[in-house]
């Protein structure tokens, strides 16, 4: 990317990541797009997600043409292209090698408080709907492929002292902090897919990163079972994250 950075910020579900991508939108060097591989991953996988048959019509669903646009130049007269990205979007035997032309990031959130929310929303809870294999896979090859370990962020963390976890960030990833990253104003915002008017309330209410709060509830045994699994996945990753 010779003209700027490329920040692929590689999440699992029911995290901070639509709050991150607003964080870096609201700069003023920087472009974010939203999930741009959704489209291909919901037309290769048939689920049938809220509007998903709006979002294929909509966006392009060919893999190869989004992973030639991301990996382009950045778009108008932006120098930071921000990459909001669902790591299960990957699908099995995808190509992988055009990631080592981005700045690849993850961002974590403890797989108890993610199935907690997954249970409220949908019956179709299992590990693979964490994300974890997926994010622990993708951060091993991005790892193997640069020689380092790239820069792995957990939500708890940034909604606990979100500037200083930021400013980390950007140091790591080379470019300057802005404090415009850490309010914006509330509402939509033109780097939304079209899927925001089915998941994105919250983050529409919002004017910054919420403070903490641990998400309350117990896990039936079967998600006690999957949490079993996660947690060593999460561990590995969540020991080698950026902290103050």
């Amino acid at each position: 990317m010779a003209d700027g950075v490329a920040i692929a910020m590689w999440s699992g579900p029911r995290n901070i990541s639509t709050a991150m991508m607003y964080s870096f939108d609201n700069r003023r060097d920087c472009f974010a797009i939203d999930e741009p591989l959704y489209a291909h991953y919901l037309a290769q996988t048939g689920i049938q997600h809220p509007g998903a048959g709006k979002v294929i019509a909509h966006y392009e669903s060919d893999s190869a043409k989004v992973v030639d646009y991301l990996t382009g130049h950045i778009p108008g007269d932006a120098s930071i292209w921000y990459q909001k990205h669902m790591c299960h979007h990957i699908l099995p035997g995808m190509d992988t090698d055009w990631l080592d032309s981005l700045s690849n990031c993850f961002l974590l959130r403890d797989p108890r408080e993610v199935l907690l929310s997954l249970a409220r929303i949908t019956d179709e809870v299992s590990l693979w709907s964490t994300g974890l294999p997926q994010q622990v896979r993708l951060m091993e090859l991005v790892a193997k492929s640069s020689g380092r370990i790239p820069p792995i962020l957990d939500s708890r963390d940034i909604l606990e002292d979100p500037g200083g976890i930021l400013r980390l960030l950007c140091d790591e990833i080379g470019i300057d902090f802005s404090d415009r990253m850490l309010s914006w104003k509330a509402g939509p915002r033109h780097c939304d897919g079209i899927w925001g008017e089915h998941w994105y309330d919250s983050v529409w209410s919002s004017t910054g990163f919420a403070p903490y709060r641990p998400r309350r509830g117990e896990l039936t045994p079967e998600h006690e079972a999957i949490l079993e699994q996660a947690t060593p996945l999460y561990e590995s990753m969540h020991r080698l994250r950026l902290a103050l």
